[in-house]
């Protein structure tokens, strides 16, 4: 252990310990990581004493260029050392109101302040103390759940996830981060306790959803969400995807699990949080477009329309930011089935340019959404539609690089429009630029300024308009 202790800070703290008699030590996430191998620049320190006093010492001992953020009302203390952010605090236990997950503070013993920590695998600690330094500390068998790859907690679950309920969201995170199985009787406590997760603030129940969206197997996390029934109260309208019903012997594909499949598809090529997100949403308004027709089976007509219109009040609910990244998502899911429709038919130029001209800039997200949508489980029919999509990646390239159709900006302006006739604000300018921009994407002109300043006195001509200028 010792071998992972050659950190100026570490050795600092120890000086510290030695000369003010507070014992020191590294616990909680950076112990665990260094254990598993995992990077971690997040360090804290435990002092069995007073935190901020400790870590003064420390920066001054640094010298002149560190120095510490204190944050008094929760007797903790900051400093920068390079890529790392080491945080001090002082050993302490808690207790908790039943309305509340904030706790009442007080001053404890080393042992206290592990015994309060979620996880047994971030109650583990590494002593900085000179006689035993770089000894591990385990009182709570952290290292045996790590080798077992297991989520349990130190003391009896129901208290645990009572005292801080969004203790139960980073215990199902953990297990999409780490790829770790959620302990049984923590499992179990979880569902008794999954009303509990409503006083909650929705900020930080989206802090652990973005999390479980960005780790390796999304859909495990997903998975606990629903089994435990927390999902069913922090996001009704995905929990709502769940279930297949029949008629007629004619059934549809579960699109909970779908849903899962395409995020866990999507996650193999991008950490991009919001087109991730945008793979959670893509089918969201199936269960309220759900409808079935003799000789057809089940229909979903519609859905990518009212869930581009969903997007924005599952945002707000979720105190997710209402600004581009929301329209963005919102873009990706209006525009889904587009490509699909196209790769299962011939295309045509027409058809390209209007999809670049909708989707712009995230043309490429929008087919690697779509590549993640398929979920068939024949691996003829999978390898179909991937080479049908690859000739539409082609032909996407070939079209933007003769008409430069993406983020495209008219050739004519309204402005132009209205000097040449002489006109006012009005339906005539709207009309021309329609014109304008419907002969481009339907590839009767080009998309440059002659051709379309011709058409503009054409279509001005139609209207009873007459140039000026």
């Amino acid at each position: 252990m010792k071998e992972f202790l050659e950190h100026p800070v570490f050795k600092i703290a120890s000086g510290v310990s030695e000369e003010t008699g507070c014992a020191s030590y590294v616990v909680g996430g950076w112990v665990r990581d260094m254990v598993m191998g995992r990077p971690c620049k997040d360090i804290d320190i435990l002092v069995v004493g007073n935190g901020i006093e400790f870590a003064e010492k420390v920066a001054a001992r640094l010298g002149k260029n560190f120095h510490i953020s204190v944050f008094k009302n929760f007797g903790t203390a900051q400093l920068k050392y390079n890529d790392f952010e080491i945080e001090f605090v002082g050993a302490r236990k808690e207790s908790y109101r039943g309305d509340s997950r904030k706790p009442q503070v007080e001053g404890g013993s080393f042992e206290d302040d592990l015994r309060r920590r979620d996880f047994t695998i971030n109650t583990l600690a590494v002593s900085l103390v000179k006689d035993s330094y770089g000894e591990l500390i385990d009182i709570f068998g952290g290292m045996e759940d790590i080798s077992k790859r297991l989520i349990r907690t130190p003391l009896d679950p129901d208290t645990t996830y009572s005292d801080d309920p969004l203790r139960m969201m980073r215990g199902i995170r953990f297990c999409a981060q780490l790829q770790f199985r959620m302990d049984d009787a923590s499992f179990a406590s979880m569902c008794r306790n999954k009303d509990r997760i409503l006083i909650v603030s929705r900020e930080r129940i989206a802090d652990e959803l973005n999390r479980i969206i960005l780790s390796p197997v999304p859909s495990d996390g997903f998975k606990l969400l629903f089994d435990t029934g927390i999902l069913h109260l922090i996001f009704p309208s995905m929990a709502a995807l769940h279930g297949v019903d029949t008629i007629s012997r004619m059934s549809h594909k579960d699109n909970f699990y779908h849903t899962l499949e395409v995020l866990d598809n999507i996650s193999l090529n991008t950490e991009n949080l919001w087109l991730r997100w945008a793979s959670v949403l893509h089918d969201i308004a199936k269960p309220a477009t759900k409808r079935f027709e003799s000789g057809t089976g089940w229909t979903f007509h519609g859905h990518e329309d009212l869930g581009a219109r969903m997007v924005p009040r599952i945002f707000a609910d979720l105190k997710l930011p209402l600004n581009e990244k929301m329209k963005y998502v919102q873009k990706l899911v209006l525009l889904h089935l587009r490509p699909i429709v196209l790769a299962q038919s011939v295309v045509t130029d027409s058809a390209i340019r209007r999809l670049l001209f909708e989707a712009g800039d995230d043309i490429d997200d929008l087919m690697t959404l779509c590549e993640a949508d398929i979920t068939t489980k024949n691996k003829d029919r999978h390898h179909r539609y991937l080479r049908n999509f690859a000739l539409v990646r082609q032909k996407l390239r070939e079209v933007e690089e003769k008409d430069k159709i993406r983020n495209w900006q008219p050739p004519v302006t309204g402005e132009l429009i209205m000097k040449v006739f002489g006109i006012a604000p009005g339906r005539e300018i709207g009309i021309i630029k329609t014109a304008i921009r419907e002969a481009i994407l339907e590839g009767e002109i080009k998309n440059e300024y002659q051709a379309a300043y011709e058409l503009m006195l054409k279509k001005g001509t139609e209207l009873g308009l007459r140039a000026v200028v």
